[in-house]
């Protein structure tokens, strides 16, 4: 069987990312959901991975019910807390289990953290060791920040990390969320200029719901907003602040409906502007939200990649 990265270099897949629920009806639907998602035939589903392996044993079993489900299951992987020996650990019981495909990430600090808490500063640090202990076992996968990581001082400093995980054996970049589609263009460029010639895989979060939205590009990744996404939020802002649990506001449900179905046009143009770019592949944030996805796609006409 190929590699993603050497499929993705023949045509642009699509895939999502899905996270372990917390609660257990949430885990018990989950098969039904990844059954609906695997209709369009995605190369990859990912599961997020907790800081320090805090849910890693709900992330292996939502990893199996990908694998079930017939695609191949990519499992975050972070430094947070991780020691050489538990990484080592954790990454064998991954392959006794049929999952050989990982993005190496950090992970987020918990606040007031100045470190990892584990054996390993940075993601770097993280491929390298695995290629050295596992050797070709695993295809890795690294995150790229379009707009600069926020803890890194420059794009281009970002950017030379980046060229460092490739060094280091990395395979393919999945991007975190971005909306400037001419700051994507711009990273492209000086993708291009340090010799970064790993395949990448677009992250796309659906604009669903305004608070969710906000949320995504601040607490996080501190996403640029562009005035067109701005002006549709503050079309259908709910009063006083989408955040309020109970809204005052007496069109409070029309705005959500109106919002999703705007947000969902606002996504399928993201998706087209980035297949015109000639990205290597559409990697959808599911949210564990089949209905919602399954529009976008229909509605894109995204099928046609598959």
């Amino acid at each position: 069987m190929k590699r993603l990265s050497e499929m993705m270099k023949e045509r642009q897949l699509l895939s999502f990312e899905l996270f372990p629920p917390k609660t257990d009806k949430g885990m018990e639907n989950l098969p039904g959901t990844i059954g609906k998602l695997c209709e369009f035939e995605p190369e990859y589903i990912s599961c997020t991975y907790g800081a320090g392996g805090t849910n890693v044993g709900k992330n292996l079993d939502v990893c199996q019910m990908i694998k079930e489900a017939g695609t191949t299951p990519v499992t975050h992987f972070t430094c947070i807390g991780n020691t050489r020996e538990g990484i080592k650990e954790q990454l064998e019981n991954y392959l006794k289990n049929g999952v050989d495909h990982m993005l190496a990430l950090r992970g987020d600090l918990p606040f007031g953290w100045t470190g990892t808490g584990g054996d390993f500063k940075y993601a770097t640090d993280l491929v390298a060791f695995v290629r050295k202990e596992f050797g070709d076992k695993f295809e890795i996968a690294v995150a790229g920040s379009p707009e600069g990581h926020i803890s890194c001082r420059s794009l281009d400093a970002d950017v030379a990390v980046l060229k460092q995980k490739q060094d280091n054996g990395a395979d393919y970049i999945m991007t975190q969320l971005c909306w400037d589609m001419e700051q994507f263009k711009r990273w492209q460029d000086k993708l291009d200029r340090a010799g970064i010639t790993m395949p990448v895989d677009v992250g796309i979060m659906p604009i669903l719901d305004q608070a969710a939205t906000i949320n995504m590009a601040l607490s996080r990744n501190a996403c640029v907003m562009p005035r067109a996404l701005c002006e549709l939020i503050s079309k259908y802002w709910i009063f006083p602040n989408p955040f309020d649990k109970e809204p005052f506001d007496a069109a409070v449900d029309q705005k959500k409906a109106d919002f999703k179905k705007a947000g969902i046009e606002y996504t399928i143009k993201q998706i087209d502007e980035y297949r015109a770019l000639g990205i290597n592949g559409i990697h959808l944030y599911a949210l564990n939200k089949w209905k919602d996805v399954t529009d976008i796609i229909n509605e894109s006409g995204i099928k046609t990649m598959v």
